[in-house]
Formats: structure tokens, sequence, C-alpha cells
């Protein structure tokens, strides 16, 4: 025929046998190791779209350069490598200052955190070493209603 001149079918390979089976078993082991090392192992919790810095004029004037970050949601929830409590907090920042000869931290609190959280993270990192520098983030404001750049 025309339409098959080299009868290339005849020169391929058998479909192979069905492995239905195999691809049923995957999808199971794929399901329980979900189930097993759910959200705080294998999916780690992040800033939700909802993470938003206070305004304050004059915020991109007095931007700096710093060695550490840490955000800190509206529910208390505070992330560095990871989710860490208050005391994790604390163990963290002490590892940090020892990384740089002048360590210098990022706070990016969202804004309705709590100013009690506020102060304590403070405190723990001029406990920890960063003195003087510890730097709240914020955003400049933007008179036609959009924001940031």
């Amino acid at each position: 025929m025309i339409t098959r001149p080299l009868d290339l079918a005849s020169k391929l390979r058998p479909e192979p046998r069905n492995f239905d089976v195999i691809f049923l078993v995957n999808g199971g082991l794929l399901v329980l190791f979900f189930m097993f090392f759910g959200s705080s192992s294998v999916l780690e919790p992040g800033l939700g779209v909802d993470f938003k810095l206070p305004e304050l004029p004059g915020a991109l004037a007095n931007a700096v350069t710093t060695t550490s970050t840490i955000s800190v949601k509206n529910s208390g929830q505070i992330f560095a490598d990871g989710l860490l409590s208050m005391d994790q907090l604390r163990e963290w920042l002490k590892i940090e200052v020892r990384k740089t000869k002048h360590p210098s931290l990022l706070v990016r609190m969202s804004a309705g955190v709590p100013v009690a959280v506020q102060n304590a993270i403070v405190s723990a990192a001029r406990d920890a070493g960063f003195g003087s520098n510890i730097v709240l983030a914020a955003e400049e404001p933007v008179a036609d209603g959009t924001r940031g750049r």
C-alpha cells in the first residue's frame, strides 16, 4: 500500500505486558508516605498570601542589608529555617550570631503581630548577641493605593 511503504509496524517490538498492579502499588505507597510524613515533615508550612508588612513613611530610606532574617505571622508563628518555637528561636539566634563577624537581623512581622511577641523576639535577639543591629521590616506607603515595588 502507498500509506505503509516500509512496513514499519512489523519491525516494532511487541507491546509490553499489562503492569497495572505495579502502578497501583506505587500510588498506594505514595499515599502512605504523605499520610505518615504529613505537613510537619514533608510539606513545610510557609508564609501565606495574607502576610502584609506594616506601612511606615521613610521605610526605604532606612533600609539596610542584614545577615539573618526571620518572619513572624499574626498567629505568632516564627519562620527562620522552618517553623520555630520561641525556645528554638533563641537557639537559632545564638547559632546565627556565631556565623558572621558583624551579625544583623531583619525581623519581618506581619502588620497584626502583638507588641508582646515583637518585644520577646527583639529581647531574644539582643540576648543572643545582635545588640542594636536588629531591623524591623516595613513598607513605604504609596499614595495611589498600590503596594510595594
